[in-house]
């Protein structure tokens, strides 16, 4: 599951249009707007009508069963009525309503239990509950807000919604096609003011591309769909007293300023903190200690301050301005021409990014160490047991045990974590050495192009370039990164520790060019492959995927029960459909 790219103004709104517009070429196209609601994101897996999975969202890529649960929310179809897709998967929100969630925060201060603070987090944490009971007496809600699947009942995301309503899916009526920029505008202006009248949370308008065919060909980045956007109405603000400046060191070594404030109710919670970002927005604002202060929730999710309300300024109030030395290891800051953050260079010495550093490596997407939180990191730090991630893998039992609140058991779950990360993929191990600038997507893109540790660390600036989504600003981090011998010696102890420093090329046998460029569409049930094998296949031979048929497609590949939507628009755009056979024969050739 991916996040949708936000937006708090008209003026993106017309910019995502335009890029649309430019992305299909200056074909005709529809879009959908619809709610966008504040609960906790679900995933709901159908198999032939009845419910078999219910996931939540959690880090996009891998969330929390919570079936047992999901299965007492009454709005949630258990089995589908009508004539329904063979497997598909619905995608939507859980929710607390306003009532329950004032009613239950009502008994929780007579029993004197701390109070959730909104909806949203009462109906995730709900959702989580291990009594399916106690779910089911919290009352939770959901609207569905979009199907996937391989054979669905129509080609585009407005009818099959519609469609969804028919299986039985509790599916929003505040949803509207529209074909100009004014009836999305006219749309947002109504419910910016209607939404208040909901028995739910809701944040924003979700602006949709309704075919998925141009869904397809608009494509994605690497963290969000181009065919879609989020625009968030206006936060609540509050007015308050900035009390003082302080300063946080990442992992990086980006020095964020942070305003500690007078605590005041922002959005059904008690704000104390507010982000400001760099340098240049403490002189945006001008702030000065003491200043009355707007506050925002940005997505009503992160405070900042939006605004000074200089008229209340004292005659002797202190300007802030921005520190020149590391507050945690008193190193100069740096700053790089043409960025807005301070560094602080010390990236070896620095406690928070030390520590920062050992927190990433370990975490779910880079090598996954189980039992290693923020907590423990601090903990093994203090006792200067580590001191790099290196020193992971030179960890004993005993050295872990003895720390006060761990124990042998703790101990042993955090050494075989670290053991079992040494078959953490290459890709993988190279994200989680924490080099600026690449992230999950430049690593796969490193890894599968120069194969290994060694080719990375020795590639000039232009071979690094010349890779596809390599610009200069990653390329000269990748390069610089490795022309510091405390890293190449970082390097040698990982692979001494066993990690994985290549591809495995075991994968890339068999693999050809033999498809190359062509587009195929799979369908249906197979004999000799899952659905995901033979799209596998198609792709390690240079083909590439696509989710729907249109005049790009060059093959349908059919199985059994194959969707008779995917059959008739193939054959009215004269596409080819193959058979399982057809495209064994077609590899093999």
């Amino acid at each position: 599951m991916l996040s949708l790219g936000n937006t708090y103004s008209e003026a993106d709104i017309t910019d995502f249009y335009n890029r649309v517009v430019k992305g299909l070429e200056g074909e005709a196209f529809e879009l959908v707007c619809e709610l966008k609601y504040d609960g906790t994101s679900i995933s709901l897996t159908y198999i032939d009508g009845v419910l078999e999975r219910a996931v939540t969202r959690g880090d996009g890529k891998k969330g929390d069963d919570v079936t047992n649960n999901v299965r007492t929310i009454r709005c949630i179809p258990l089995k589908l009525q009508g004539d329904y897709p063979a497997e598909f998967e619905m995608r939507g929100e859980i929710l607390m309503p306003w009532k329950v969630f004032e009613q239950l925060n009502k008994e929780r201060e007579e029993q004197e239990e701390p109070l959730f603070a909104n909806p949203r987090n009462a109906a995730s944490g709900t959702l989580k509950m291990q009594n399916p009971a106690v779910v089911a007496k919290r009352r939770l809600d959901s609207y569905l807000y979009y199907m996937l699947g391989e054979d669905l009942p129509f080609e585009s995301h407005y009818e099959c919604l519609e469609a969804a309503k028919g299986y039985g899916f509790k599916i929003s009526d505040a949803i509207r096609k529209c074909r100009t920029l004014k009836e999305v505008f006219d749309f947002i202006n109504y419910w910016d003011t209607e939404r208040k009248n909901l028995p739910v949370a809701t944040d924003g308008i979700v602006i949709k591309v309704n075919s998925f065919d141009q869904q397809q060909r608009l494509g994605y980045t690497a963290k969000s769909p181009r065919w879609a956007i989020a625009y968030k109405f206006q936060a609540e603000r509050a007015l308050t007293r900035l009390k003082e400046v302080t300063y946080q060191v990442g992992r990086t070594g980006v020095v964020t300023p942070v305003a500690n404030l007078d605590p005041v109710q922002l959005s059904g919670t008690v704000v104390k903190r507010a982000t400001l970002h760099n340098a240049d927005i403490i002189e945006s604002l001008d702030l000065h200690i003491d200043d009355m202060v707007y506050v925002e929730k940005g997505g009503e999710i992160i405070p900042k301050i939006t605004a000074v309300d200089k008229n209340q300024r004292s005659l002797f109030a202190q300007k802030v301005n921005f520190i020149e030395v590391c507050p945690e290891c008193g190193t100069p800051l740096e700053r790089v021409e043409g960025e807005a953050a301070h560094y602080c260079p010390n990236e070896d010495g620095c406690p928070p990014q030390i520590m920062g550093k050992i927190e990433h490596f370990t975490g779910r997407k880079a090598m996954n160490i189980d039992g290693l939180g923020p907590e423990i990191i601090d903990l093994l730090y203090s006792h200067k047991l580590i001191g790099s991630i290196a020193d992971l893998y030179t960890l004993k039992l005993q050295d872990i045990a003895m720390l006060s609140g761990l124990g042998e058991k703790s101990g042993r779950k955090i050494v075989q974590g670290i053991r079992d990360s040494v078959n953490v993929p290459f890709e993988r191990v190279l994200f989680a050495i924490g080099i600026r600038y690449v992230g999950e997507t430049v690593a796969k893109k490193l890894a599968n192009t120069l194969l290994n540790i060694d080719t990375i660390a020795t590639a000039s600036i232009e071979e690094l370039t010349a890779i596809d989504e390599i610009g200069e600003s990653i390329a000269g981090s990748v390069y610089h990164y490795f022309r510091e011998p405390k890293h190449m010696e970082l390097i040698q102890k990982l692979k001494e520790a066993g990690l994985k420093m290549e591809v495995d090329l075991s994968k890339k046998e068999n693999s050809s060019d033999i498809l190359g460029g062509k587009v195929f569409v799979v369908s249906g049930v197979f004999e000799n492959f899952s659905r995901d094998g033979i799209k596998e296949t198609i792709e390690r031979n240079g083909g590439k995927i696509s989710s729907s048929i249109s005049s790009k497609t060059d093959y349908v590949v059919a199985g059994e029960n194959m969707g008779p939507a995917k059959k008739e628009k193939a054959e009215a755009l004269g596409v080819k459909i193959i058979d399982e056979q057809t495209f064994i024969n077609l590899i093999n050739n």
